[in-house]
């Protein structure tokens, strides 16, 4: 009978402990924001320590986690610090596909492209911000079609 007791104690405490934690402990989120074309630059993994961002449709994401793959020397490397979104799209590193022009891309490449934002990054890697062109128009007004709340890791209090 005692046995049975304090093991309902001990229980009864790990519960207690586990929920005053869980009231204490707030995870850390950094707010998503806007980033120029010269900004975004400068997370191109160049430098050690620092995060590694990189756009796909105007949406900013930290690849920091596959430096592997997206760090200084790796093979994707050149897709860092910019909006590849063509380059995805054609699964290309070509130099002139470093850009966020979709202009001219078949329905195969924008199927494809949509797949790898839905299926890799937008499940694997944390959003960060956004680039100027998915939020604004060419004449600088606010992108009418821009719904953040449709991207995951994304909460409207972080809103800028």
């Amino acid at each position: 009978m005692a046995t049975v007791q304090v093991c309902v104690l001990v229980v009864v405490l790990s519960t207690a402990l586990a929920e005053d934690f869980k009231l204490k402990y707030k995870p850390s989120m950094k707010p998503v924001r806007l980033f120029t074309e010269e900004e975004l630059q400068g997370y191109d993994g160049s430098m050690e320590g620092d995060p590694i961002y990189m756009a796909v449709k105007g949406v900013v994401f930290d690849v920091t986690k596959g430096k592997e793959f997206y760090g200084k020397g790796a093979p994707y490397n050149s897709l860092v610090g910019k909006d590849s979104t063509r380059a995805v799209a054609k699964m290309s590193l070509d130099p002139a596909d470093l850009t966020s022009d979709t202009t001219g891309l078949t329905e195969d490449q924008l199927e494809s492209l949509d797949s790898v934002f839905e299926g890799t990054y937008k499940t694997k890697y944390p959003i960060v911000g956004y680039t100027a062109s998915r939020i604004l128009t060419d004449d600088g007004s606010p992108n009418e079609a821009f719904k953040p709340e449709d991207q995951p890791h994304f909460q409207m209090k972080d809103e800028f």
